[in-house]
């Protein structure tokens, strides 16, 4: 027994030294890391992982419900596609045509309030948010200098960096976007407790608005640049601006790098349901518009859907976009398979949420996103 009890102290002796020893080295994160994925079942950020982390609320105020179709006009999930959900491990998956919701599955326990993680389709959302900021007078255009609020960011083409260049990716970060490697400055922005001082370390080296890197970096700066200028937090702004405009049914949750930092993780992490992610897509459908209220101005909403780059016309403000069978549509886009699809010309939206998705082109009709579009028009012809 005292043997045990020696091996015991020492193995809890050399843990304890193991998360010392990382927390003087700069890798305290990967301690928090290893205990909100690994310890509870995951090696990557996952849906409901927002209950690890300190967040602020995002308040609704009178929600206005999407209207539902009548049992003549609903349609119903047949067998094969509910397993093909099943299989790909969906969450959620709703229609919405004429603002009518038409099919609403939930699958894995969740329901129509039932929180989960955006993961990056909150790039959109803070792409919308810096709009609405420009249109206030609180950020001169769209091409001032983020030096103007942020004079202390780092490299040699700091200077010349813009609004412009972080929404469309275009920043010249020095920056690597990898979800699963513990040493990645990506899990170290999500893990960390201090996210200004990790974007500190990161230099603008190359000159900016030459070429799109997807890079979340971009949006994380591009969020500090937007607070700074407000004097607002972003889920004071995004309350404000458009959850109680648009009647959002539910107060949503957005992650912060800390209590004490209180600085949002733009790039991604609002926590909320495919109901209040769907609205996006409305007012950008809309342009701008909200019940006849203007939101958002709509010559924005225009350049949001304009590619910036000749070479990368996946890429907008913040939004993709592509073309099905000769149908344009806009979407945003989530880790593991986030989507709020709009496609204009049929007035129809298609919101997927889940545990996973293939990492195929979203063009590839053998992908998962080709065929939730598929799927529905096959399901509207029925």
């Amino acid at each position: 027994m005292k043997l045990f009890g020696k091996i015991l102290a020492s193995f809890i002796g050399i843990i304890a030294l193991t998360i010392a020893l990382a927390y003087a080295f700069g890798y305290g994160y990967l301690v928090k890391a290893v205990w909100v994925t690994y310890l509870h079942g995951h090696n990557t950020a996952y849906l409901a992982d927002y209950e690890h982390f300190d967040n602020h609320v995002i308040a609704h105020e009178k929600g206005q419900p999407w209207a539902i179709a009548n049992a003549d006009n609903k349609i119903n999930l047949p067998d094969s596609l509910r397993d093909f959900h099943q299989d790909i491990k969906s969450i959620a998956y709703l229609i919405i045509h004429r603002d009518t919701i038409i099919l609403e599955e939930y699958f894995d326990g969740y329901q129509v309030d039932s929180k989960s993680n955006s993961f990056s389709m909150a790039k959109s959302v803070v792409a919308a948010i810096l709009g609405r900021a420009i249109s206030e007078d609180k950020i001169k255009s769209i091409d001032q200098k983020i030096a103007d609020y942020i004079p202390e960011i780092q490299g040699e083409f700091a200077s010349d960096l813009t609004f412009r260049d972080l929404v469309t990716m275009s920043s010249g970060m020095k920056w690597s976007e990898d979800y699963y490697s513990p040493s990645s400055i990506t899990t170290k922005l999500y893990f960390d407790g201090d996210i200004q001082s990790v974007m500190n370390t990161l230099p603008i080296y190359q000159a900016p608005g030459k070429k799109f890197i997807y890079q979340s970096g971009d949006t994380q700066l591009l969020g500090i640049a937007i607070q700074r200028a407000t004097g607002k937090s972003l889920s004071t702004l995004l309350s404000d601006y458009f959850w109680k405009p648009m009647g959002a049914e539910h107060d949503a949750l957005w992650q912060v790098d800390s209590e004490e930092q209180g600085i949002e993780k733009a790039y991604c992490c609002i926590a909320s349901n495919a109901r209040d992610f769907a609205r996006f897509g409305k007012l950008y459908r809309d342009h701008g518009t909200w019940n006849g209220d203007q939101l958002l101005d709509s010559s924005y909403v225009a350049q949001s859907q304009t590619p910036r780059f000749s070479d990368s016309p996946e890429y907008g403000y913040g939004w993709w976009m592509g073309d099905f069978q000769g149908k344009p549509y806009f979407y945003m886009n989530g880790h593991l398979g986030q989507y709020v699809i709009t496609i204009p010309e049929d007035d129809l939206m298609i919101v997927r949420l889940g545990h996973q998705t293939d990492k195929l082109s979203a063009s590839n009709p053998k992908s998962n996103f080709y065929r939730f579009i598929q799927h529905t028009y096959q399901l509207l012809e029925k």
